[in-house]
């Protein structure tokens, strides 16, 4: 995946995640941790989804550290 910073293997951190995502431009694919809200499971994330809010539920891959030294993360699913 273009832009995709992959996540690392000694570390364990990253992985996939239940998610409300804050999205201000419908075509981002990678989102800054401020944006992002962590659910336990899909029907959470389901339910705190507030699209007139511009939040969506969706299953996201991360935490990464972009190269400007940010926390990210990526969008596997919108649900």
């Amino acid at each position: 995946m273009r832009g995709y910073v992959p996540p690392d293997p000694a570390g364990g951190v990253s992985k996939e995640h239940f998610a409300v995502v804050y999205v201000p431009h419908s075509k981002r694919h990678r989102f800054a941790a401020n944006c992002v809200s962590l659910c336990v499971d899909e029907e959470e994330a389901l339910a705190k989804q507030e699209p007139a809010s511009k939040r969506y539920a969706a299953i996201v891959l991360g935490p990464s550290k972009s190269s400007e030294g940010q926390f990210i993360y990526y969008l596997v699913q919108w649900l």
